[in-house]
């Protein structure tokens, strides 16, 4: 095997809505959960690599939009891994505080009228909760890399940098069209809610800065480093300080 894999979990076909695993030969990693009732889907890609729910050792959920948080509890309870997310999200994964969506475009505003980001989810207490600009080193569970702070999408997205230049950035940029995937999937985009776009443009500068090369989210791709530069210049051309519009 080599030093690692990334497979897609297609929670929704065309990569409408994608989880990820990361293998290696000492560990894996559940990136995001999809929505609820995505337990199948992952226990599928899991078979096809001669594994179980039980080879799980560490679940990370990037945000808590239910298409990446909606199956945390469940995927918890079949595989006993602990869950680790971040602080300023916690609220939204206990259900204290419902979300709330910055749309970025006309998809977004009318995708916010259906009931698909407002589905519940069992709620949870994230195993480790990362605050501020903490990091969890994942050598421990297997996999040379490390999880920090990207904010921007919501004020507790995280993401994952492995060492051989791949991120897995949740919904901190997507491709495609509509809410991602199908078509395009070379094309860098905003996704369809995004709380603060200056901010994203400036993390993704940073993980651009830092060497990232391959970036894998929750909404089509994987993009190229090029191609998200490029998507970083238009959102930092907007207005500084400029937020997509917000609901209610």
């Amino acid at each position: 095997m080599a030093a690692h894999q990334i497979i897609r979990i297609p929670i929704l076909p065309f990569g409408l809505v994608n989880a990820h695993l990361i293998l290696s030969a000492s560990g894996c990693i559940l990136i995001d959960a999809g929505l609820p009732g995505s337990e199948s889907k992952v226990e599928k890609v899991l078979a096809r690599h001669g594994l179980t729910f039980k080879d799980i050792k560490l679940i990370v959920i990037t945000h808590a939009h239910v298409d990446h948080a909606g199956s945390a509890y469940a995927l918890r309870e079949l595989s006993r891994a602990p869950i680790v997310a971040h602080a300023d999200d916690a609220k939204h994964y206990s259900r204290e505080t419902p979300m709330t969506f910055c749309p970025t475009g006309w998809f977004g505003r009318l995708f916010i009228k259906t009931p698909l980001m407002y589905e519940p989810y069992q709620g949870f207490v994230p195993d480790i909760l990362l605050s501020k600009n903490e990091t969890l080193d994942l050598n421990r569970y297997g996999i040379p890399g490390t999880i920090k702070h990207t904010p921007g999408h919501t004020a507790g997205s995280i993401s994952v940098e492995l060492p051989t230049k791949d991120a897995l950035v949740g919904d901190l940029v997507a491709s495609g069209i509509l809410l991602g995937g199908l078509i395009r999937t070379s094309h860098a985009k905003s996704p369809p809610f995004e709380d603060d776009p200056h901010t994203v443009g400036l993390t993704l500068q940073r993980l651009l800065d830092s060497g990232m090369e391959n970036f894998y989210m929750g909404h089509g791709g994987p993009l190229e480093a090029s191609e998200v530069q490029r998507h970083v210049h238009a959102l930092m051309t907007k207005k500084q300080g400029y937020h997509a519009e917000t609901n209610g």
